[in-house]
């Protein structure tokens, strides 16, 4: 009897080893690729992740490039180290080294760390033979901050869609953007700078060579990101070393074009680089290298320290990106992009002055000297009632929305493709009353400084303000207390987004037409409780800042 019991314990000791696990129950035998509900075979190893309650598998933390700490600080990305057995990919890796700056970001990653090249996957298939289109989404902070765990960038929601969607870290600040003499010497490409941008491309190398084990189809990527994540899509699209990596490409408020930000040259690049190393007491890139990561960022953030720009680096940029576009060798690939109706205020151009046209016309005389009465022309109040709204106009255009402008129309003009053009103008509705004293700050943020003055309701869409909308997110957002009505926007933007990834056309459903943005007579779409579209009216206003810009 026992010797039977035995055998019985046995044969169900052997089922139960056997049988699969959940969250692991099928397996596909995808060339190159082996694939389980929760493993996933990269080029460098298995990667485990997580079964979300909706089904969406999550990837969290997968590194694309090494870490570029020590020697390889200041290096353009360095291959993975493959790796044996599997490796958990359920937490976000690193975010980049960066100050707390803004008041609106919200991590869940591990830590801040020059550790920091990790991609978050997150998908619907279940096999690996899908060939899904696939969304690559990074984040924006102005170059200085962002993550891609950033709740606002989740790809749940769009991988519900039947969308493959990703979140990419790239280095920040002077980890990401630093130029040196010597670091263009001892590159192989004889320059230096630009090393944020060289992560994205790396990422996008990734997701060609690994997307398909996770359902994605590597010849349908779209590319996409918000403020300094546009102008990162307006850089790769003009980078002979990406451009042939994407099919399609979104960009919400912001392009490497007539920016301010656009790339300078590598010599001028490179001796701000040696200025500020010597104004920290660091006489040789092996000091830089040597010195504590956190006192490095310290160092760069005090005031007065300024940016460190994009470079022509001869390498990622050949060109300006400006030039690219207008010769038309950028990445031909539909194009959906835009704006929102209150990217910066009034208050940024007069500070504590009073709205008046009187004001008015004596800022917009010092801005602009002899041309002042052409802006004036453009930009036209009437009376004090109007110079808030003409003035928020005004700054906005100087902020982003210009250069955002210029990128749709030389791509129009110049790609082939088609261009889908938006102005997102649905306000935010008022904080939830556990915000208590906080305030929105000018540009999308949340300042919580009880001292700080209470800025007035926002009369349109603030810098920012698109992206829980766009990405289906307005839920894990628990600063503001959403309506039906802003659910109902989320939907229509979500949908345009999802058809456009997935066809390289917004259009399809039950949503309202949006036709392509061409010609003078220019239309776009825009996205509000009453989705509409509507025909350019101030493109002289555009023309003017272009004008402006090229006599710069």
């Amino acid at each position: 009897m026992q010797r039977r019991l035995n055998k019985i314990f046995l044969l169900l000791l052997v089922a139960v080893l056997l049988a699969p696990t959940v969250g692991a129950q099928t397996k596909s035998k995808t060339a190159g690729a082996s694939t389980t509900m929760n493993q996933v075979k990269t080029a460098n190893g298995l990667v485990e992740g997580t079964l979300e309650k909706s089904g969406i598998r999550s990837f969290k933390g997968v590194p694309f490039a090494a870490p570029p700490v020590g020697e390889l600080r200041w290096r353009e990305p360095q291959p993975v180290k493959n790796w044996q057995g599997v490796r958990k990919a359920t937490q976000f890796g690193p975010r980049a080294m960066q100050l707390p700056v803004f008041g609106d970001m919200n991590f869940r990653s591990n830590g801040v760390s020059e550790d920091c090249l990790y991609l978050n996957v997150w998908t619907p298939a279940k096999t690996g033979k899908e060939k899904l289109p696939v969304l690559v989404y990074f984040y924006g902070g102005g170059f200085i901050a962002g993550d891609g765990s950033e709740p606002r960038y989740d790809g749940e929601s769009m991988a519900q869609k039947g969308i493959v969607a990703i979140t990419v870290n790239y280095r920040l600040g002077v980890f990401g953007f630093f130029a040196h003499p010597e670091l263009s010497q001892a590159s192989p490409y004889k320059g230096s700078g630009n090393y944020g941008f060289l992560d994205q491309a790396a990422a996008l190398r990734w997701v060609k060579e690994n997307i398909a084990a996770f359902g994605g189809d590597p010849n349908r990527v779209t590319i996409a990101g918000e403020s300094a994540g546009s102008i990162s899509v307006s850089a790769q699209m003009a980078s002979p070393l990406s451009k042939n990596l994407m099919a399609g490409a979104i960009g919400e408020s912001g392009a490497l074009v007539n920016s301010g930000l656009d790339p300078i040259p590598l010599a001028e690049a490179e001796q701000n680089g040696v200025k500020f190393a010597t104004s920290i007491g660091a006489t040789s890139l092996a000091a830089l290298r040597a010195m504590d990561a956190k006192q490095l960022l310290n160092e760069a953030g005090k005031p007065g320290m300024g940016r460190f720009l994009p470079t022509l680096d001869g390498y990622f940029f050949t060109k300006s990106p400006a030039a690219v576009f207008a010769a038309g060798e950028q990445a031909n690939v539909p194009l959906l992009a835009g704006w929102n109706s209150e990217e910066m205020t009034y208050r940024a151009l007069f500070g504590q002055d009073a709205p008046t046209k009187e004001n008015y016309t004596k800022l917009v005389q010092k801005l602009y000297g002899p041309r002042a009465e052409d802006v004036l022309k453009q930009y036209a109040a009437a009376s004090d009632a109007e110079v808030a709204q003409v003035a928020t106009d005004l700054s906005g255009d100087r902020f982003i929305a210009y250069s955002t402008w210029k990128w749709i129309d030389l791509h129009g003009k110049t790609s082939g493709k088609p261009v889908y053009r938006y102005l997102y103008s649905r306000p935010r509705p008022e904080m939830v009353p556990e915000m208590g004293n906080a305030t929105a700050g000018l540009a999308g943020g949340v300042v919580k400084d009880s001292n700080a003055p209470k800025a007035p309701p926002a009369t349109g869409a603030v810098h920012s303000a698109e992206i829980e909308y766009a990405m289906g997110n307005l839920a894990t957002n628990k600063v503001f207390a959403w309506t039906p009505e802003d659910y109902k926007v989320s939907k229509t933007m979500q949908e345009y987004f999802a058809n456009f990834i997935k066809t390289g056309n917004p259009n399809g459903g039950n949503l309202p037409k949006w036709p392509t943005a061409t010609g003078n007579a220019a239309q776009y779409q825009v996205i509000d409780v009453n989705t509409k579209t509507v025909t350019e009216k101030n493109r002289g206003r555009y023309l003017l800042l272009d004008e402006l810009n090229a006599k710069k």
